[in-house]
């Protein structure tokens, strides 16, 4: 690996930091104030896509023809830089999960009609979607438990089910939805499953209640929501790839889902220490700055070793995508999904520690800043599935031995 950044990731790189320092930082406290009771984003965020696309800022996380045409390697340090205001900046790019991973479930598998239908419009950012997979009554850790049903009955599939803590499916343009169930309960068990587009105004499609994240309603992903699906009746074009395909599809959606989370943690993790040695330098106590402290020399040092080792391990998974494709990458995936959630909210921690009470308030951007990375650990598939799976493949080197 090359660690220097090539010509094309500087050029992306001086744009998107002068972005951040002109439009998005100016913009957090105004982002903060701008709830609506409807969940609709605030306002800010359109003026901000709008300066966004002025300044070729646009889709930069989608390679390819759709996208900035950017690797994996030339995305993650700005993805990282993002990540110092994920709940701004990401949307004011077009770079904000779930839409992310749905726009690359679309271009990859999705029909032409279906790209023109709804890629198009969330390439351009005029509506949102949501990927409807965990459900409340199973473990969905195991993507194999889910139990709505989705089935064929003639020229069109009927679903029936629940699905929880759906991200994005509050915010009024949420337009369509990715729904996983079971087309096939007989089948192999990573075949039984499949993948439909289910339009929001689908008739017996209900979005039950919003639902918070260590009590904060997370607008700026559009809101969490309990969803119910009574006998919602959608045309069979709507199925994504083939029936069976949807474990697969799910695999391939979370991938590079779980990188681009990890390459957003390191730039919260940054900004989590610059606050940490801010504060150290400006505040005393016995007399002394806490930057004299020994306890609070240890964090910030610890706090530098810890994102450089993290940031290594996220390019290292980044360079392997781009050169041995996904599979070739899964080690390295499973482990910055393992490291870095828990390692940014390590820093995070110390960073509310060294601010006391004002850590934990709205004066300072840590308490949500923890609360993202601390539900990283869940989201995308928790810490220990990622442990128990990584554990199985290191073994499986052995076993035939």
């Amino acid at each position: 690996m090359d660690f220097a950044f090539d010509e094309k990731t500087e050029d992306y790189r001086k744009r998107l930091l002068a972005f951040m320092d002109e439009y998005v930082y100016p913009a957090e406290a105004e982002f903060d104030a701008g709830y609506r009771d409807d969940w609709s984003p605030p306002a800010v965020i359109g003026r901000l896509q709008a300066q966004a696309r002025l300044a070729g800022l646009w889709n930069l996380f989608l390679p390819g023809e759709h996208g900035a045409g950017l690797t994996n390697l030339q995305y993650a340090p700005l993805a990282e830089i993002t990540g110092r205001s994920p709940a701004v900046a990401p949307a004011a790019l077009n770079c904000a999960a779930p839409d992310t991973g749905n726009m690359e479930v679309l271009s990859e598998f999705g029909s032409p009609e279906q790209q023109e239908r709804w890629l198009r419009p969330l390439l351009d950012g005029t509506i949102r979607s949501a990927f409807a997979m965990t459900e409340p009554q199973v473990a969905s850790s195991d993507a194999t438990n889910i139990g709505t049903r989705i089935v064929r009955d003639g020229d069109d599939y009927v679903i029936n089910g629940r699905k929880f803590y759906i991200s994005g499916a509050m915010n009024p343009n949420c337009q369509i939805f990715i729904v996983m169930g079971k087309t096939d309960p007989d089948a192999a068990r990573h075949v039984q499953q499949s993948m439909v587009l289910v339009p929001r105004d689908t008739p017996g499609l209900t979005v039950k209640r919003g639902m918070t994240v260590f009590g904060y309603d997370d607008g700026d992903h559009g809101g969490h929501a309990e969803l119910e699906f009574t006998d919602v009746r959608v045309p069979a074009a709507n199925l994504i790839g083939e029936e069976g395909s949807g474990f697969a599809i799910s695999q391939a959606r979370l991938g590079p889902g779980r990188i681009h989370h990890c390459m957003r943690l390191i730039g919260m993790a940054e900004r989590a220490l610059e606050l940490m040695c801010r504060r150290a330098l400006g505040r005393t106590a016995f007399g002394k700055p806490l930057a004299e402290q020994g306890v609070v020399q240890e964090w910030i040092a610890e706090s530098r070793v810890r994102i450089e080792q993290c940031r290594l391990l996220v390019l290292k998974a980044a360079w392997l995508m781009d050169t041995v494709g996904n599979k070739g990458a899964h080690t390295e995936i499973q482990s910055i999904k393992i490291i870095v959630p828990g390692t940014t909210e390590w820093i995070i921690d110390k960073a509310v520690q060294a601010y006391g009470a004002a850590g934990v308030g709205q004066d300072t951007p840590l308490a949500r800043l923890w609360a993202m990375a601390r539900t990283l650990r869940l989201a995308d598939g928790p810490d220990e599935v990622h442990k128990r799976s990584l554990a199985r493949r290191e073994l499986n080197r052995y076993r035939s031995a």
